[in-house]
């Protein structure tokens, strides 16, 4: 039996959240965002008269005030958003129990065994976004096909509030005069490098010798000819299956330019504490520390150093961190972002116990902040503190961004 896949896709899901809890912002140019004062954030998402207007998801505020000059920014609020993508989780669960989240606002539906109980695929995609419309007050756009790439591909092409179906017999005339950039994972190094080779359309690339593709993008190359050729045959997986960590991150723009040492010092252990909170949250121990540094003029790079010892104590991970910034950050600066991620992740338990001096001190370390961590779920994060911290508490009493790096890409928290 030939498979159905849905992908489901919320409309400017953050925006259409927040101009339900305030109606005065349904027929203005509304984005969600940080707070331009403080200078926090990016555009993360925007309805559809700022995106009229040019503005981007992804842009930094001030880039989208230029563009729009009227637009509204709303501060993103989390809860809202996993509350109704909890809701929304709950409706798919009435058609199947396989399901994939793909962030927050996205989800692959397998409804190929449901059928016999409510119809075919475009049926079910239709009840589903009625359903999401009349309940829960926003739209969807679902895609229906016979793998995932085509699923969601078939959600992008038309919104908001459509379902557009992809066919072993009709992909062909629906998406080969389509952008390579389209498909999923052509990201934009990936698009520039297509381009070189002459492959502009996603029908270039399926017509494309595998041994080209496979010489310029190693096995990618394979992957991505598979994807426009249909051949895509990944199984959606069962809902509330945990994807596995690949990295646990932090990253933010600061309310200043950081400076000087002592400005980065407090970033980065900021970043560090809540990294590796999370680690021992997780039950996991890091091998690798990677920093992302962006300066006023919006340069930026990423740098990475393996440990001698894995470990989750967030000393270490500034302290390398730290280490890190200063071999490649060199003379005056001004920094007005930073971030801190830790890969190379394995379970604490795999963890070969050492005897050693060092081993010894980073066990001491650890159960030093398993104590901290008691602590401040009892009484609060700030009942307990560096002492570092208190130097400029406009740095340390930053709310960074938290980025869990799984794969499949998924929403997990």
């Amino acid at each position: 039996m030939e498979r159905v896949i849905l992908h489901s896709d919320m409309n400017n899901f953050y925006a259409s959240v927040e101009c339900l809890y305030d109606p005065s912002l349904r027929d203005k140019p509304v984005a969600v965002g940080g707070d331009p004062e403080s200078r926090h954030g990016i555009v993360l998402a925007k309805n559809y008269i700022a995106k009229n207007y040019g503005v981007k998801t992804g842009e930094v505020l001030w880039q989208a005030r230029q563009k729009c000059p009227d637009i509204i920014f709303v501060p993103p609020h989390f809860e809202r958003y996993l509350h109704f993508s909890k809701l929304a989780s709950k409706i798919y669960s009435d058609y199947t129990d396989l399901i994939e989240p793909f962030g927050l606002d996205e989800s692959w539906l397998d409804v190929t065994g449901s059928q016999k109980l409510f119809g075919s695929g475009k049926k079910i995609a239709d009840m589903i976004r009625e359903r999401i419309k009349s309940e829960l007050g926003i739209t969807v756009s679902i895609g229906v096909s016979y793998n995932k790439i085509f699923a969601k591909l078939g959600s992008d092409m038309k919104k908001p509030d459509a379902t557009t179906e992809i066919y072993p017999d009709n992909f062909r005339d629906k998406i080969w005069n389509l952008p390579a950039s389209d498909l999923l994972f052509v990201g934009p190094a990936t698009q520039k490098k297509l381009k070189q080779c002459g492959i502009y359309t996603i029908g270039d690339l399926a017509k494309t010798e595998i041994r080209y593709l496979q010489t310029w993008f190693g096995v990618n190359g394979l992957l991505l000819w598979r994807f426009a050729n249909g051949l895509d045959d990944s199984p959606v997986s069962i809902m509330n299956a945990k994807a596995q960590i690949k990295s646990i991150g932090n990253s933010t723009t600061t309310p200043k330019d950081l400076v000087d040492d002592d400005d980065a010092k407090i970033t980065f252990f900021m970043l560090a504490e809540s990294v590796a909170s999370r680690l021992r949250d997780a039950g996991m121990i890091c091998r690798t520390v990677q920093i992302s540094v962006r300066d006023n003029k919006l340069f930026s790079f990423e740098r990475q150093l393996k440990l001698s010892e894995p470990t989750c104590v967030s000393d270490i991970i500034a302290g390398a961190a730290f280490a890190l910034f200063k071999e490649n950050v060199t003379g005056s600066y001004a920094i007005r972002s930073l971030g801190v991620r830790t890969c190379d992740l394995m379970p604490d338990i795999n963890r070969q116990i050492g005897l050693l001096p060092e081993s010894v001190r980073i066990s001491r370390l650890e159960d030093l902040e398993y104590a901290v961590d008691s602590i401040r779920r009892k009484f609060g994060h700030f009942a307990i503190q560096r002492g570092l911290m208190l130097k400029d508490k406009s740095l340390s009493d930053l709310n960074p961004k938290e980025d869990n790096i799984i794969h499949p890409v998924a929403f997990m928290r």
